[in-house]
């Protein structure tokens, strides 16, 4: 049975961190679905490239639906992230039924601290914004795993976040073949 991973869209995405992470992903046999976090399917990131979304948030279905959920940074996408309620009841539900919770850039200190969900963890995020985060224990590496949360610093590691997110979805094998055909 082939996983599932949700990657959230929101207006202001960071495009590298986005697209990155659903082709790498769609490479190593994953179901990836977009979901706007509003109405419109067509989300605009922070440089200006659209991307139509697949589906809603509103339709895309609960936690029993996703192995995974993939949050990009980027501003103001992840301020519109973490403004959105159902956004965070949705990586609470995930992070709580030990599903893959994976967020890069801003993301990690601007979407998932407030949520609780860097609480005694440890994590990395976009140089400067680890300073929001007052309860996880912040690392200077470029990728952190720390049980079911997966998070990375900025588009130039979008790449090894992808990897990570594939070594710990899939195995260390199919995230070895996907880095290799990419020459990461």
């Amino acid at each position: 049975m082939s996983k599932k991973v949700l990657v959230l869209l929101a207006e202001g995405f960071e495009e590298v961190e986005t697209v990155t992470p659903i082709t790498y992903l769609r490479r190593a046999g994953v179901e990836v679905t977009t979901a706007a976090i509003g109405g419109q399917l067509t989300v605009r990131g922070a440089r200006r490239v659209q991307q139509t979304a697949d589906t809603t948030l509103a339709e895309a279905g609960g936690v029993g639906d996703w192995d995974a959920v993939v949050i990009p940074g980027g501003l103001p996408g992840a301020t519109n992230l973490a403004a959105c309620e159902k956004t965070g009841a949705l990586l609470k539900d995930m992070a709580n039924a030990g599903k893959l919770v994976c967020a890069i850039c801003a993301s990690p200190a601007v979407v998932l601290a407030p949520l609780g969900l860097l609480a005694g963890r440890k994590f990395t995020c976009y140089p400067g914004m680890e300073e929001k985060v007052t309860d996880g224990q912040w690392l200077e590496k470029r990728v952190v795993v720390d049980g079911n949360i997966i998070t990375s610093r900025a588009a130039g590691t979008a790449g090894e976040f992808s990897i990570a997110i594939i070594e710990q979805l899939l195995d260390e094998e199919t995230a070895k073949k996907i880095a290799d055909t990419v020459l990461l």
